[in-house]
């Protein structure tokens, strides 16, 4: 093995610790950006979903996600790679009777904290890492994975692992930024809030869409379809600095110190506002695909 393969490997594990440390110390402030603790953004749909409530639009994300995993009424095993505090797993639950839920995320605090929020629940959050899990082949009917493979880089490592874990005929659905280029070929204000999102927010990379399909068409995915729907997701977006400003409020009303993490999430919300105004070089995509075999 040579030295640079050391230190490329070596960056991958601090990235990962990174991250680890982020969500143990961060997550419990994503309560000031959903009270169900949906830690992603929404989707609007016109007449629908009402602007003003990010929750609805959230929540709305997760319909939309859940909608293309296509569930029946037969028994259904679901794993969310990359679970947070499981508001994804409360959430199908609640409109599947017949769903089993499995949740997996590296962070002691959202498997301790998200626990408690499953209690009663057909659902369970475990120590896993979603590239690499030790659930048995052909083990889920179901998987998803909403803003969580960006934090290692949409490697192909996570996507063989989904469609080992599913059974055939199950459904992956992914739900994340990407970028629409290379990032050698982003212009100076999208490559620094590129570089600004992905350090506030452990993010490893963005891939593009287009490289997630190929890999999920050489990995023997199928039925594979690529929605652009940064337009959807925009109004939440819309949100981050209304968000933030109630969550610094609050914070100096009740005296309460700011963590480093929480210096960190909220810089990273603002750049992530900052990079969808390039919408030239970022989107945000709804990829779906099915294990035929």
């Amino acid at each position: 093995m040579n030295t640079q393969t050391l230190n490329s490997q070596n960056v991958i594990e601090l990235n990962r610790i990174e991250m680890i440390d982020f969500y143990n110390e961060a997550t419990e402030d994503y309560e000031f950006w959903s009270n169900d603790y949906n830690m992603h953004f929404g989707y609007f749909v016109p007449f629908k979903t009402n602007l003003f409530k990010r929750d609805a639009m959230l929540n709305q994300m997760n319909a939309q996600v859940i909608k293309r995993l296509q569930i029946g009424t037969n028994k259904n095993r679901l794993v969310d790679l990359g679970c947070g505090m499981g508001g994804t797993m409360r959430y199908v639950l609640k409109q599947h009777k017949n769903v089993m839920a499995y949740g997996v995320t590296l962070s002691n605090f959202q498997i301790k904290e998200g626990n408690k929020l499953l209690e009663g629940k057909n659902g369970i959050i475990i120590k896993e890492n979603y590239n690499n899990t030790s659930f048995k082949n052909n083990s889920f009917n179901s998987a998803v994975a909403i803003e969580s493979l960006c934090h290692s880089g949409h490697n192909t490592s996570a996507l063989k692992e989904a469609y080992r874990i599913l059974k055939p005929g199950g459904r992956l659905v992914i739900a994340d930024a990407f970028l629409k280029k290379d990032a050698s070929q982003l212009c100076d204000g999208a490559k620094y809030a590129y570089q600004k999102l992905c350090s506030h927010w452990s993010l490893e990379k963005l891939e593009t869409p287009t490289f997630i399909k190929n890999q999920l068409e050489t990995i023997g995915f199928q039925d594979i379809k690529v929605e652009n729907i940064s337009y959807r997701v925009a109004p939440s977006v819309l949100h981050v600095p209304f968000a933030i400003t109630t969550f610094i409020l609050k914070k100096l009303l009740t005296f309460k110190t700011f963590k480093r993490e929480s210096f960190h999430n909220l810089k990273g919300s603002f750049f992530a506002l900052l990079s969808g105004l390039h919408i030239k070089s970022f989107g945000y995509y709804l990829i779906s695909a099915k294990k035929i075999k």
